[in-house]
Formats: C-alpha cells, sequence, structure tokens
C-alpha cells in the first residue's frame, strides 16, 4: 500500500479531546495525490508510484514536463514525489490518494523542510554557552580555541563552527494524527512538524 501523503502546512492551532483537554495541532492540507506514474521493477528496477500534487496552469508546464504528463496521459500537477511500494503493479495512473487511507493511523512521520536562519554563530546554532558576560571580558559569542598549534597546524574535520543554518530536511517520527477531515483534506497532528507556513511536508505512517 501507498503509506505516505503530501500536503502542505497550513499553521498551528488548538482543540479539544474527549477529556476537555487543549491539544495544540497543526493543520495539514493533504489534498488528493495523484497517481502519475507507475514504476515496476521490469521497467525501472524498483517498485514505485509517482504522486503529483497541487494545481498549475497548463501554459506554466515547461516542455519536458508537459511532455512526461502527456506521456502518462494525465493532466500537469504543480509538484511530483515518489513514493516506494511493495507491488506497484496493482496501481494505475490516475489513481488518487487521499487522507482517509489514514483513518486508522495513530501515529506518523512528517518530513520537510526546516526554516532557514541564514549565517548564525556557534551559540545559536550549536548551543555554545558562551564566555562571561560581565564588563572587561572580551570573549562573549565566540567560538574560542578551534585547534592546536604545531601539531597538527591545522582546523581538524567536523569542528563546530558559525554558518548557515537551516533549510535542511527533518523527520519527527512518531508524532500523534488527531484527527483527519476527509471533506476539506486536512490532518491535524499534534504538535509542530517541520517548516513554516505552506511549507511541503511528507506525511508517513509509522
Amino acid at each position: 500500500m501507498i503509506n505516505a501523503i503530501y500536503g502542505k502546512k497550513i499553521g498551528m492551532t488548538q482543540i479539544w479531546d474527549e477529556n476537555d483537554n487543549i491539544v495544540p495541532v497543526t493543520v495539514i492540507v493533504a489534498e488528493p495525490n495523484k497517481v502519475c506514474q507507475v514504476k515496476t521493477a521490469a521497467t525501472d528496477g524498483y517498485e514505485a508510484v509517482q504522486l503529483g500534487f497541487g494545481a498549475i496552469k497548463a501554459k506554466k508546464v515547461n516542455k519536458p514536463m508537459a511532455g512526461h504528463f502527456a506521456k502518462q496521459g494525465t493532466e500537469p500537477t504543480r509538484y511530483l514525489r515518489e513514493v516506494r511500494v511493495e507491488d506497484a503493479a496493482q496501481y494505475h495512473v490516475g489513481d488518487l490518494h487521499t487522507v482517509e487511507a489514514f483513518a486508522d493511523v495513530k501515529k506518523v512521520d512528517v518530513t520537510g523542510t526546516s526554516k532557514g536562519k541564514g549565517f548564525q554563530g556557534v551559540m545559536k546554532r550549536h548551543g555554545f554557552g558562551g564566555g562571561p558576560g560581565y564588563h572587561g571580558s572580551h570573549f562573549h559569542r565566540a567560538p574560542g580555541s578551534i585547534g592546536q598549534c604545531a601539531t597538527p597546524s591545522r582546523v581538524l574535520k567536523g569542528v563546530r563552527l558559525p554558518g548557515h543554518m537551516g533549510c535542511d530536511t527533518v523527520t519527527v517520527k512518531n508524532l500523534e494524527l488527531v484527527r483527519i477531515d476527509a471533506e476539506q483534506n486536512l490532518m491535524l497532528i499534534k504538535g509542530s512538524v517541520p517548516g513554516g507556513k505552506n511549507g511541503i511536508v511528507r506525511i508517513r505512517m509509522a
């Protein structure tokens, strides 16, 4: 079976459970993912289905992608993603994969792109403690010593230094799937998921 679906993160809100406890949830809109291509071991060397989602005007699709959709005989979509399956032959181009497949699922793994932080120092990027905060100390937020003197006379690989932070592929595992709304294609997941608003996320059955 297809154990994942792609959607768009809308934001966070809160709902009440059956015990009148407030539950913070992330709202994800997962419109029906359409099977745009079926890949089998005989034709491609592995078993997978290509899912398309997101509306797009035909005139905005470039020629290579337009040719791909025309070859498969399906309408263009804005995004294409692959999901591995055990037997791809049981699926056909045009099949829809909806949130109803997660009706009996309790836990999910969510993958997204984390928010970009730009260039950051070691305290924000790696959690360094920093130096003394009092006046006169000229060592506050610097990384400190990063190597030895004569031996080996270079900075070793893997030293945690300032640099670009964020925009990484992050997976949060075993999040509770609180509720699904098949009519509005909504999934309510307890807690936060990676990425900002309108970010593309993958929800996989844990």
